[in-house]
């Protein structure tokens, strides 16, 4: 149980509480009923990108568990616009907006959850059919005050600031979409927590026991500073080519390499928690793990195949541009027949020219020998042309003869 806990627990900011999963995961199992874990996603773009897919892997996380998951699509919601971060009031999509985004949701998020276990709900189902009566109930149970202790209404009241009365309803009906789904677990980013925590609170009203709340990180851009979004260009959109993805994920920040593993990977804990400490440690270099998440997040949406050739091609494209026509040529004299790759580095680099220098740039994963990194000083160059890339900036072509 407890393997089973860390598990669905993995990339999460919070758990409200802990003490009630561990409750309904072990009351699910004994009663082999499985748990309703719900995350709501406004479609607000026609395209998921990766920092969508970071609630989507915690779902699959319970569906490989054996739980139900609703990947539920506010149509209805849509049409308020989240007001969650937001300085002033947001855009409302239209219905055809709305049914446009959700027909290309429905197509791509089975690219990672399993059909036969996924409910996908719109909430126009039931808050379409609201009547007036219950609108009110609903109301009823949130203050102003408590509505003003939200960071962003608090700010744009103290600013003056326009907020209008149909955006405090919207964590209103967020919350009550746990209500009509009698949701078990929800999960959110951490943006998300104030609408989150409302969901308990009406599930109480309404006499159900109320939902675990679990919140994720936002999942930072490729531009290393920016949750991760269309509008500010730093995003991997799941449907753009295989060649765009694999590029993509290449220029993620060697900072955010662990974060994108915990958050975005399938691999098992163990292995996260070793990759995570080869990082650290630099016993695993962050080229060889970038490279092996990009062939994986490519084969989740392309296939194996179209991520070899990915791959393929980011390494031919990647030596072209990194490696320029007007390098230095060095001929290497090689006793015996071969020469040692520290040997090689300390006779032709400019700026590595002793031998002890240039056995800990190689091993710290600075040169490239024709386009692959390798972090052996004692590797052994057979007569032949190396293009070696030598820490950042130099280029050299070695004759080893």
């Amino acid at each position: 149980m407890e393997d089973v806990l860390q598990s669905l627990k993995r990339g999460t900011v919070e758990v409200i509480t802990g003490d009630e999963l561990a409750r309904k995961v072990a009351a699910s199992s004994k009663d082999r009923r499985p748990l309703r874990v719900k995350a709501g996603f406004d479609p607000t773009a026609p395209d998921l990108h990766l920092g969508h897919t970071v609630l989507i892997q915690k779902l699959k996380h319970f569906q490989d568990a054996g739980h139900r998951v609703i990947f539920l699509i506010g149509d209805f919601t849509g049409m308020i616009g989240d007001p969650t971060g937001k300085t002033e009031t947001r855009k409302a999509l239209t219905r055809e907006d709305v049914e446009r985004n959700a027909a290309s949701y429905k197509e791509q998020i089975f690219k990672i959850l399993d059909p036969a276990r996924t409910e996908v709900r719109f909430n126009s189902e039931w808050l379409g059919a609201l009547r007036i009566e219950e609108m009110v109930r609903i109301a009823a149970q949130m203050t102003v005050a408590r509505m003003l202790e939200r960071d962003d209404f608090r700010r744009r009241h103290e600013e003056g600031r326009p907020i209008s009365i149909h955006e405090f309803l919207y964590p209103l009906f967020q919350g009550y979409d746990s209500v009509a789904l009698r949701a078990d677990v929800e999960f959110g980013g951490t943006d998300q927590k104030f609408n989150l925590l409302v969901g308990r609170d009406l599930q109480r009203v309404y006499g159900q026991e109320p939902q675990v709340v679990m919140t994720t990180p936002l999942l930072v851009g490729l531009d290393g500073v920016n949750k991760m979004s269309k509008s500010l260009g730093n995003y991997v959109g799941i449907t753009e080519p295989p060649d765009t993805i694999f590029g993509k994920m290449m220029s993620v920040s060697d900072e955010l390499m662990a974060t994108y593993y915990e958050l975005l990977s399938d691999i098992g804990v163990a292995e996260l928690a070793a990759l995570k400490a080869g990082l650290a440690d630099g016993s695993r270099h962050p080229m060889e793990a970038k490279l092996a998440l990009a062939r994986e997040i490519v084969a989740r949406f392309h296939g194996a195949a179209s991520s070899r050739e990915a791959e393929e091609g980011f390494r031919g494209r990647f030596s072209r541009k990194e490696f320029p026509d007007d390098a230095r040529r060095v001929e290497v004299s090689a006793e015996g027949g071969k020469a040692d790759l520290a040997t090689v580095v300390s006779r032709v680099s400019l700026g590595f020219a002793s031998k002890s220098s240039a056995r800990r740039l190689i091993a710290q994963g600075g040169v490239e020998v024709n386009g692959e990194r390798t972090t052996d000083p004692a590797a052994m160059l057979a007569p032949a042309e190396y293009r070696l890339k030598i820490g950042k900036k130099e280029f050299v072509v070695a004759a080893v003869r």
